[in-house]
């Protein structure tokens, strides 16, 4: 089994980097581990943390329409350039949580996505050079307020909203490209959304150096490479489960609207 890095909340409130155990425990780091963090002697029980969004973002840089049968859904040409857009930090959300459904949204939607997690400081890297800077990879539901989105005519606030990006529930180093990604609801067997990742129309090689012409990316960034086609509603009380082959399962509920 690869090994599972998590960020966790002790009872007392204090937040950690760690490895997972088989057992369910957690090996304590002395930092992030992409920023060289090493074991200490520090092994906390299962039933003594919760786990949290596996990382801390300074922004989290997302990639629309990158499956051709999702544009075809949304009635829109593939783009011919990775088209990006913004969620901000404040969205983040770890396995568990709750989604908060907006008031102002009459049409909430999940999107589940592979994640992609920098690892070093990233500017005008070649897509050559972007293997050493993508540190992992984790699971993310790009939750989105379709009715806000289509009203805008851009996307910032139909994805912005605080809780409307789950991630987690860790972060492995390495994925195989055919790994299938799938997305549940409530009790159903047969997934809503199922594709293999790379089925993508830009990988993650070319999406990491794309976005560093533009920006530069920060360890701990994280980069969601787009959903496939089967988005849908989500209604409160429902129950959504994006599962990654060789990363694990992330869960959330949707909660009542404030």
């Amino acid at each position: 089994m690869a090994q599972r890095y998590v960020r966790i909340q002790t009872p007392q409130a204090r937040v950690y980097y760690g490895l997972l155990q088989v057992n369910g425990g957690v090996l304590v780091l002395d930092a992030p581990p992409w920023l060289k963090g090493q074991p200490t002697d520090r092994l906390l029980e299962p039933d003594n943390y919760k786990l949290l969004a596996p990382c801390v973002p300074s922004k989290i840089v997302a990639v629309g329409k990158n499956y051709v049968q999702h544009a075809a859904e949304m009635g829109t040409p593939v783009p011919a350039e990775p088209l990006l857009f913004l969620k901000p930090p404040t969205a983040v959300i770890g396995p568990g949580d709750e989604i908060a459904y907006p008031p102002q949204s009459q049409q909430v939607d999940y999107e589940g996505e592979l994640a992609l997690v920098i690892g070093e400081r990233c500017a005008n890297v070649s897509p050559e050079e972007v293997c050493q800077k993508i540190w992992g990879y984790t699971i993310a539901n790009d939750v989105t307020a379709r009715d806000l989105q289509k009203r805008d005519e851009q996307w910032t606030r139909g994805k912005g909203f605080d809780t409307f990006c789950p991630l987690g529930p860790w972060i492995v180093r390495e994925i195989s490209p055919a790994s299938r990604l799938q997305t549940f609801v409530n009790d159903d067997l047969e997934p809503l959304q199922s594709a293999q990742i790379d089925e993508m129309v830009f990988g993650p090689e070319a999406l990491v150096s794309y976005i560093s012409q533009v920006m530069t990316l920060l360890p701990g960034d994280v980069v969601l490479t787009g959903t496939p086609q089967g988005v849908g509603p989500l209604q409160i009380g429902d129950r959504v489960r994006v599962e990654i082959e060789g990363i694990g399962s992330l869960q959330n509920t949707i909660g009542k609207r404030e």
